[in-house]
């Protein structure tokens, strides 16, 4: 029987890389990212009109470390709908999702004036991890122990996969930042590079996967590839996850670097293309209902309404009527109209106290790839 893997001790960064076989890859994922771009450049508002593709790779990037929540499942979370009846270790899996956007979006501010940096990830991880499992982590810290990947309750000598010794973390950090920062012959090989990396170090007892892939969307729009850090490349890995994971280990057992960033580069081509279709599909759907809303309601409150429905997919009629900022009987109004035209549909129905649950369907077929 064979041994786990071992971290690549010398090899970081690679000294070759098998171009010839890279570069037929590169110009059509780049050339995709810059599509995708050009719709993002369209959008007005975009992290409210695709709040819920943010929702979908939180999902998605989650649910390769374990978690069986649902997209649906967290916004009707969100919404309190049916949320007592949820399981615990289930709405334990949704507050490491929630946990996951409100990382993302603290990233996000950090770095409109910090570079990425061990700094900005310590604190992110903190945020990850706080009020979930793995609180009890050392969230923010670099680890100071051993850790190793593979089957719950393994030993180290039972595992898949052990990272770099604890003694040789900080320098290997410091070193992977510094490689952040270097110039490079090509941005997504850079990228590719540096994802394997962070992975194989593991610096962190928990949350090292959902951070590495947090990183991709972030180094993307640092470089300038994309005007906002909205790039959902999970949904490529978590359907592909055996590859993904035979992949990095190959990296560290074979020194295959040029097969993890071939994969790497079909990943942000496939999803870039996929991104696209979803921003525009969502794009052409608000273009669509903009003027529809407005000469249905005839309200001056028609397009406030409508990207609020966008950011809140789900939504209880008593949320909308606090917190969507539209004076109470209006709101009311332009409820009955919109459920009337089957702009949105009733999940629940309400009576007594208990409120309407309503959902936006057509922005969640789009989201979710359902007919």
């Amino acid at each position: 029987m064979t041994g786990p893997v071992r971290y690549h001790t010398g090899a970081f960064p690679p000294k070759t890389m098998d171009w010839e076989s890279l570069i037929p890859l590169i110009g059509p994922s780049s050339a995709a990212i810059a599509r995708y771009d050009g719709t993002l450049a369209a959008i007005p508002e975009p992290t409210v009109l695709l709040s819920p593709l943010i929702t979908r790779e939180a999902v998605l990037s989650s649910r390769i470390e374990g978690t069986q929540a649902t997209m649906g499942e967290v916004l009707e979370f969100e919404a309190d709908y049916k949320r007592k009846e949820l399981p615990k270790e289930r709405q334990d899996d949704i507050h490491e999702v929630l946990n996951y956007r409100k990382a993302m979006r603290l990233a996000e501010e950090m770095l409109v004036k910090l570079p990425l940096s061990l700094r900005v990830i310590r604190k992110v991880h903190r945020e990850l991890l706080e009020g979930v499992r793995g609180e009890n982590k050392a969230p923010g810290r670099l680890r100071k122990i051993p850790n190793w990947i593979g089957p719950p309750g393994c030993t180290i000598e039972q595992a898949r996969f052990v990272p770099i010794s604890a003694e040789k973390l900080p320098d290997a950090v410091s070193k992977w930042e510094r490689y952040l920062h270097s110039s490079a012959k090509d941005i997504l090989i850079q990228l590719a590079v540096a994802h394997v990396e962070f992975e194989a170090l593991h610096p962190f007892l928990d949350g090292n996967g959902r951070l590495g892939r947090m990183l991709i969307p972030l180094f993307l729009w640092q470089k300038q590839l994309i005007r906002q850090p909205m790039f959902y490349i999970s949904a490529y890995f978590e359907a592909n996850r055996d590859e993904y994971y035979e992949r990095l280990t190959a990296v560290s057992r074979d020194g295959d670097w040029t097969g993890w960033c071939l994969f790497f580069l079909k990943a942000v081509q496939h999803q870039a293309e996929e991104n696209q279709r979803k921003a525009s599909e969502i794009l052409n759907l608000y273009a669509e209902l903009k003027p529809k809303i407005a000469e249905l309601t005839r309200s001056q409150y028609a397009i406030h309404a409508l990207d609020w429905m966008f950011a809140h997919p789900i939504f209880r009629s008593t949320d909308f009527i606090k917190s969507a900022g539209i004076p109470k009987a209006t709101a009311n109004r332009i409820l009955a109209i919109l459920k009337n035209e089957s702009v949105i549909g009733e999940m629940e129905s309400g009576s007594g106290r208990r409120a309407t649950v309503y959902a936006f369907s057509q922005l969640l077929l789009i989201a979710e790839d359902l007919d």
